[in-house]
């Protein structure tokens, strides 16, 4: 029994990424816009963050 409901939270949890998806058209955002990030730096590093933050200095 436990282990259908874990299938089923999963099943969820996945629906709801695929009806994202569809609706807006693209992925799902990190934090940190996660693959911009990968160098290992952290989010303050991350190059999309910096860039959201001179827009908003405008």
């Amino acid at each position: 029994m436990e282990l259908l409901l874990g299938i089923g939270i999963v099943l969820l949890a996945v629906g709801g990424l695929c009806a994202g998806l569809l609706l807006t058209g693209r992925p799902p955002r990190t934090a940190c816009d996660g693959i911009a990030c990968v160098g290992g730096g952290r989010c303050d590093a991350c190059p999309k963050r910096a860039a959201a933050r001179e827009r908003s200095d405008d």
